[in-house]
């Protein structure tokens, strides 16, 4: 129930209780909310009715002057009723009473509530100028709209947002590329085993997001129940200067083009319990959707099909989650699930502790077991092996895998620390590049440290992760990861870690991963314990230029933690375990001050060492150093 409002023109006042009165209907209607019958402000009307600002106007005293009889109430008492804000959509509450009298009148729907229009300034609402109360419209994300969860859609309560997002990636890159001196070559009297290193790639990526939940649209309360649906959409092309690298075929050219439509996200969660009074809860997701094993994202980092429970315990100081994933098999070139059965179940267990020893430090215990099935062979939708491994007499082979890991992310004072470390043990039914049954013992760690001054972030972190010394023996120790994505050591702005490095029918080193773990692929291959491992060192610093520009700057060098597995790979002895030095750079622009347009461009060099020429020098020549840049829009609603 709310006052009654709206202006009260020419009141007759005479005596202490007329005064009273006229004094309490003023404060209603300056003071009142906004429902009413009678008075429908337009939308595009910006000041107040002129009247409402004048004082009320005294008859001269006297009783000549005053009406026969009083006026009726219904001849000057009104409400007027102003518009919600923003872009409200349809109420689906109807009123359950009426009005009884002229004192209150019921407003059911608590969120559609209008607001008098205020000119603060007094310039008439000129664009481009701060006003409270702006009445808003369906394209319009920054002032409240229906279709950003503002309004309920059903009742008070189901609430409804979409969110579309356009992104176009244009990556530009030199990697090691093979020649097919036997079948044939892109240009003639190309003798050398490596070719042209160019190519060119655009993808573009388009998705719908429709999330329908019930609870309150403020952050500190779970919602009830959720049910998301977001399809993608993706083109993407390929060109390169040599032949079978976008297909095993020759005939096939130096150009491959695909598009694919995928529904990427789908899931419903709902909430099983509250367990105290700080909104700590129980929910249970089920569906495709995205999960993050560790901080930094390097185990598992993928939306893929999974049921997860989830929950926050002792005032949210302490966050749970139970994850059992159903692998989907990714596309090749867009790296979208399909709706194939990969054949790979992924399990998780961890649980963080906020505040661990010091304000704003969390750390992170975590159990994880992947079980990769033998699947036969599999290609790709390029026509290449993926799985098993093309190396040697390639036969199917399952892995069973566990994952104990601790982890720590936050700050030590000033200080900012991020930690993790992973060991894992298990069994490999037949290692490719062994050629034999294999027990996995192999180990993880990275460390970041970085410090705040300024706009200015300064960093530095180590990386090992254990590499493999006999590959002839029964024990696999180089250490590798379900489906990792790191957020480390410069992240995607990393040549090292952006680019996919071909060796033979294997990858070096895959797109998104920093292991250089000799698997086919990182969405597609199986993980591969029998590797080189790695060391990396790394000096970085950030500048928040200006709120809208961030520049993210890195030096890393690599090195391979032993290289006995690549000498027997390749045939050869003498390979260094240097790799060499990444150098990138990248910025982040946003110029709207918000993720609805974003801007990111990146440029980077590895300088190659000794252990990277041994494996890519050409015949008459050493490889030169490899470039690569991208440049990211990224459009969203």
């Amino acid at each position: 129930m709310v006052g009654l409002e709206g202006p009260v023109p020419h009141l007759f006042v005479e005596g202490p209780m007329q005064r009273r009165m006229a004094i309490i209907l003023c404060l209603c209607a300056v003071g009142g909310t906004v429902m009413g019958p009678g008075f429908v402000r337009a939308q595009n009307e910006s000041p107040r009715p002129a009247d409402s600002t004048r004082p009320l106007e005294r008859p001269p005293f006297g009783t000549g002057n005053l009406p026969a009889t009083p006026p009726a109430a219904s001849d000057w008492l009104f409400t007027e009723t102003f518009p919600p804000l923003g872009f409200t959509g349809p109420s689906s509450v109807l009123p359950s009473e009426v009005p009884s009298d002229g004192d209150f009148i019921p407003v059911e729907d608590r969120w559609r509530q209008g607001m008098p229009a205020l000119d603060r300034y007094g310039k008439n609402h000129p664009r481009l100028m701060d006003y409270p109360f702006q009445l808003g419209h369906w394209w319009d994300p920054y002032n409240q709209n229906v279709l950003k969860g503002d309004f309920p859609i059903v009742g008070q309560d189901v609430f409804f947002n979409l969110t579309a997002r356009l992104n176009q990636l244009v990556d530009t890159r030199q990697t090691p590329i093979p020649t097919t001196p036997f079948e044939s070559t892109a240009n003639p009297f190309s003798e050398e085993f490596f070719g042209s290193p160019n190519q060119l790639a655009n993808f573009t990526f388009l998705s719908v997001q429709f999330d329908v939940f019930k609870g309150d649209t403020l952050a500190f309360r779970p919602v009830d129940w959720r049910l998301r649906v977001v399809p993608f959409f993706n083109v993407n092309v390929l060109n390169v200067e040599e032949l079978a690298v976008v297909n095993p075929n020759v005939f096939k050219g130096v150009q491959r083009e695909r598009t694919f439509f995928s529904l990427q996200e789908w899931f419903f969660e709902t909430k099983l319990a509250d367990s105290g009074p700080y909104y700590d809860f129980t929910s249970i997701r089920a569906g495709s959707q995205y999960f993050n094993n560790d901080f930094r994202g390097f185990l598992y980092s993928d939306t893929n099909r999974m049921v997860r429970l989830f929950g926050t315990r002792l005032a949210n100081q302490d966050q749970f989650n139970l994850v059992a994933t159903f692998q989907a098999e990714k596309d090749t070139n867009s790296g979208l699930n399909t709706f194939d059965n990969r054949q790979q179940n992924v399990f998780f267990a961890n649980y963080y502790k906020q505040d661990f020893l010091f304000p704003g430090y969390t750390v992170q215990a975590s159990v994880a077991y992947n079980h990769d099935n033998a699947t036969g062979l599999i290609y790709d939708k390029n026509s290449f092996l993926v799985r098993p491994e093309p190396v040697g007499v390639f036969r199917p082979h399952a892995i069973d895998v566990a994952y104990l890991g601790l982890a720590s992310d936050g700050h030590i004072g000033r200080y900012n620390v991020s930690s993790q470390f992973y060991y894992a043990l298990g069994h490999d039914t037949l290692n490719a590049l062994a050629n034999q049954q294999q027990e996995i013992s192999a180990a993880f760690a990275a460390v970041e440290l970085s410090y705040d001054r300024d706009y200015t972030r300064f960093r530095t972190s180590f990386l090992w992760a254990s590499g493999d010394r006999d590959p002839n023996n029964s024990h696999a120790t180089g250490f590798d990861a379900p489906f990792p994505n790191e957020n480390f050591a410069g992240g995607n702005f990393s040549y090292w870690q952006r680019q996919s490095i071909r060796l033979f029918g294997t990858n070096l080193t895959n797109a998104g991963s920093l292991l250089p773990d000799l698997r086919t692929s990182r969405i597609q291959g199986q993980t591969n314990f029998v590797n080189p491992g790695l060391l990396l060192y790394n000096l970085g610093i950030d500048f928040d230029v200006t709120p809208k520009l961030k520049l993210v700057n890195n030096f890393n060098f690599l090195w391979f933690e032993s290289s006995a597995v690549l000498e027997q790979y390749v045939y050869a002895g003498g390979i260094g375990n240097f790799i060499g030095n990444d150098i990138s750079m990248g910025c982040e622009y946003r110029p709207l001050l918000s993720n609805n347009a974003v801007v990111t461009f990146g440029v980077s060099t590895l300088i190659p060492g000794g252990g990277f020429k041994s494996l890519y020098d050409k015949y008459q020549s050493t490889v030169n150093p490899q470039v690569a840049g991208f440049i990211d829009f990224v459009l969203q609603y």
